[in-house]
């Protein structure tokens, strides 16, 4: 089966230092198996993403030698997708309205889940009954249990989604369709057989597999990347901007320096040194990326 990897970041600001690094992985892994490397920009909610900044992550991708090998795809036109999906879970009785307001959700005392910040939605609406699909606020029934999932950095995982999401809020009461239901939709559509991104995000994938299974779509491969830090291993800070392309240029820092301080991050290289993307590809193997964060150079910080 070919490789089909993405990069899907939301529109929202500057790609930082982070969001490089996961592009670059999964550019590098779709490159060394012969596959495919797509390219989606996730503006689905359209209040806080604009087109503008899409575009200029683009050229950042680009300018490190990162481009779609097919057209990028826009969550912002995909809204009869996302529709059919929730038509599809209505059928089946996967969903029930949702009238809580993030007041109540704020007051309900679930504690955030470790590391992940995540607050398991409670079920308090479980017993709502949906007798038609309306524009209300849509949560998705997940089946009990827990599933176990292979990482191709973490290893094997079993994770419990209800404890860790809990029910994922698929429709938004605005009308704006939430990031679960877009990304697995997405997803599936694309054919994406391998989604790289950062531990951040590792607590939703139980969650995502269960849409999946819903859905009737292939579950594909994940990766978690540690997440990238100020030197010392402290989290980045607004102090040290946003560590995008432009402000490491500004500081003197070239896009071959940063593709070179990158893939050693990755285990492609022995030492730091400024290289092209497809110099990476030879000395790319999961086995050689390490599970932790990692620390940016201390002079590219402000």
């Amino acid at each position: 089966m070919t490789c089909i990897g993405r990069f899907a970041p939301s529109p929202t600001g500057e790609l930082h230092l982070g969001n490089l690094r996961t592009a670059l992985a999964s550019w590098l892994s779709a490159r060394a198996q012969g596959g495919r490397w797509l390219i989606r920009m996730e503006d689905v909610d359209g209040a806080r993403c604009g087109r503008t900044l899409g575009e200029a992550q683009l050229r950042d991708l680009a300018a490190l030698g990162l481009e779609s090998d097919g057209p990028v795809l826009w969550q912002s036109r995909r809204h009869g997708a996302y529709q059919a999906a929730l038509q599809a879970l209505f059928q089946a009785g996967s969903l029930y309205p949702c009238v809580c307001t993030r007041k109540d959700l704020a007051l309900m005392g679930s504690a955030p889940h470790g590391e992940d910040g995540l607050r398991p939605y409670p079920g308090t609406c479980r017993r709502r009954p949906l007798p038609f699909l309306r524009p209300d606020a849509l949560r998705f029934r997940l089946p009990e249990g827990s599933l176990a999932w292979t990482d191709r950095v973490l290893g094997p995982q079993q994770d419990d989604p209800a404890r860790l999401t809990g029910d994922p809020l698929l429709h938004r009461r605005d009308g704006c369709y939430a990031y679960h239901l877009a990304v697995v939709v997405d997803d599936g559509a694309q054919g994406v057989t391998e989604v790289v991104r950062g531990t951040d995000l590792r607590g939703v994938t139980a969650t995502h597999i269960r849409l999946q299974e819903a859905l009737g779509l292939a579950r594909p491969d994940y990766a978690h990347l540690g997440l990238v830090t100020a030197p010392g291993g402290a989290r980045l800070g607004k102090r040290d901007g946003a560590l995008g392309l432009a402000l490491l240029a500004h500081r003197g820092v070239g896009a071959a320096q940063v593709l070179g301080w990158l893939g050693w991050s990755l285990g492609c290289l022995e030492r730091p040194e400024p290289v092209l993307a497809a110099e990476l590809v030879p000395g790319f193997r999961w086995a050689r990326v390490d599970l932790g964060p990692v620390a940016v150079p201390p002079g590219w910080c402000g």
